[in-house]
């Protein structure tokens, strides 16, 4: 029949195999030493042989613990990994994130948020998904994501919303358009210029429709898309004029276009999500204090 061992006797063994004395292993698992030696002797008793031979103050294994010792190696090195690990996510050392955001900060804000909160993570991975915030809330809410970034007003269940300051709308313009020497574009500036404006549900867009009735200001809409990204590659390609999120506009700092601030206060709203109710990862919270930190150091250039 097979001998019934405990994980207790396997640990004695391992531990006394590691330091090469009762002592050492009564220390090393934090128990006393009669404790480590019973359990090495019910062991060599359940196993039917010798597994140690004591030399001096030393226990040297027998070939018979030189091979049982080979075949628990393994197993207590991927527990010993698995410590590690342990340890590690529990300091933000190693693990997973998932982030949902806005195609608005994809390519500015977003990356030098994640190059920071790497560059002190070298163990942990991230994954982002760009998606619109409808669908960022209810992945977030669903916690297939971890946070997300999401445009205001929007209100769901099962999430936390943290609202991030205000970002300034500025115009980005073609380089060779008579506005592009302007060191600030104002709303009648507008009038009567073809503009790419973003679609009716934006937050943004309403201001932007505000203001142009505040001023009297009448704008030749040629073309409305949801997604400021593609507003501004239009801008670059000569279409004509777009008011989007300082975010999505200094990814388009170009040659191709300029980019001037708006003297009318016009803003987008965005905010960090998380799953609600319940615990956040920790890695999620260590991620939003880098992207706030991000922000501040962005209104300091």
């Amino acid at each position: 029949m097979k001998p019934k061992l405990n994980l207790r006797q396997i640990e004695s063994f391992y531990a006394v195999m590691r330091t090469g004395t009762v002592v050492g292993a009564a220390q090393l698992m934090n128990v006393t030493q009669p404790a480590v030696s019973r359990a090495i002797g019910l062991l060599e008793i359940r196993v039917g042989y010798k597994l140690f031979e004591r030399r001096g103050r030393k226990l040297v294994a027998t070939p018979e613990g030189d091979a049982l010792y080979r075949e628990i190696e393994p197993v207590y090195g991927s527990l010993d990994r698995i410590a590690q690990l342990a340890e590690d996510i529990r300091h933000q050392r190693a693990g997973a994130l998932r982030i949902a955001t806005l195609p608005s900060v994809s390519q500015s804000l977003l990356p030098r948020a994640i190059a920071r909160f790497l560059s002190t993570r070298p163990k942990v991975s991230v994954y982002v998904q760009s998606l619109p915030s409808r669908q960022i809330a209810d992945l977030v809410a669903t916690r297939q994501f971890d946070i997300g970034l999401i445009e205001l007003p929007l209100s769901r269940p099962a999430i936390s919303i943290e609202p991030l300051d205000p970002t300034p709308a500025m115009a980005v313009i073609p380089v060779d358009h008579r506005l592009a020497a302007k060191r600030h574009v104002s709303i009648r500036d507008l009038a009567g210029e073809r503009m790419i404006l973003l679609s009716q549900h934006s937050f943004l867009r309403h201001q932007i429709d505000d203001a142009f009735s505040k001023y009297g200001v009448s704008a030749d809409a040629i073309l409305e898309t949801p997604h400021s990204l593609v507003a501004c590659g239009l801008v670059a390609a000569g279409a004509g004029i777009t008011l989007v999120s300082r975010w999505a506009a200094e990814a388009f700092s170009t040659a191709d276009v300029v980019v001037r601030p708006v003297r009318e206060e016009l803003t987008s709203r965005s905010a960090i999500i998380f799953p609600y109710p319940g615990a956040r990862l920790l890695l999620a919270e260590a991620f939003a204090e880098d992207l706030r930190e991000e922000i501040r150091k962005s209104k300091r250039r």
